[in-house]
C-alpha cells in the first residue's frame, strides 16, 4: 500500500473517502474529536475544513488507498508562530478497522517523521487517549511520554478521559520553512 501526501485539490477531491474512514474510525472506539454517531455530512464538512489550511501549507495531509477507499491518514500541523517554526503536532492518525494489524498505522507515522525531518522540524508533539492501543504505537515508535491530562476529552462513548502527551526529538537541524 503507497501513502502519498495530499494537495490542495487532492484532499478537496478525497474528502468522501476521508469521511468514510474518520466514520469507522470513530466507530471503532478511537478517540480523535468526534463522538459516536457521527454523521457522514459532520464528516464530510471536517475534512473540506482541512482543505485551506492544506493550501495555506499550515497541515500536511497523506493518505493510504486501498483501490478507491482510505484506509489510513496522518496529519501535520504546522504552528504560525516565529519562535515555533521547528516543530510539529502530529494529528489524526487513522487506519481502518479493516486495515488494522497490519502495519500501516507505522506506515503512516513513519511517514509523516521523515517528512517533518525534511522539512527541517527537529520536535513532534502529540497528545492520545490514555490506555489506548495507540499508546503502543508511540511507546514502540521511540515516542517520550511527556505526562497525562485528566478528564481531558470525551470518548466516541461521551465518557471524559485523560489523553497521554508525547514528543520526539527528530534531530538537529533547524527549520528552513
Amino acid at each position: 500500500m503507497i501513502v502519498n501526501r495530499l494537495d490542495e485539490a487532492q484532499l478537496a477531491d478525497g474528502v468522501d473517502e476521508l469521511a468514510d474512514l474518520l466514520i469507522d474510525t470513530v466507530d471503532g472506539g478511537a478517540s480523535i474529536g468526534f463522538l459516536a454517531a457521527t454523521d457522514r455530512a459532520a464528516a464530510v464538512a471536517w475534512w473540506k475544513e482541512r482543505v485551506g489550511a492544506v493550501a495555506a501549507g499550515h497541515l500536511a495531509v497523506w493518505a493510504a488507498y486501498d483501490g478507491r477507499r482510505a484506509v489510513g491518514t496522518v496529519g501535520l500541523a504546522f504552528p504560525d508562530k516565529p519562535n515555533s517554526r521547528h516543530r510539529a503536532e502530529l494529528v489524526k492518525l487513522m487506519v481502518h478497522r479493516d486495515a488494522r494489524g497490519q502495519g500501516l498505522g507505522r506506515a503512516l507515522l513513519g511517514t509523516a517523521e521523515n517528512a517533518a525531518r525534511s522539512a527541517g522540524i527537529t520536535l513532534l508533539h502529540l497528545d492520545t487517549e490514555t490506555d489506548s492501543p495507540a499508546e503502543r504505537l508511540y511507546d514502540s515508535a521511540g515516542w517520550t511520554r511527556a505526562g497525562v491530562i485528566p478528564d481531558y476529552a470525551a470518548d466516541p462513548a461521551g465518557v471524559l478521559r485523560p489523553t497521554t502527551l508525547y514528543y520526539k526529538r527528530l534531530g538537529t537541524t533547524p527549520a528552513t520553512r
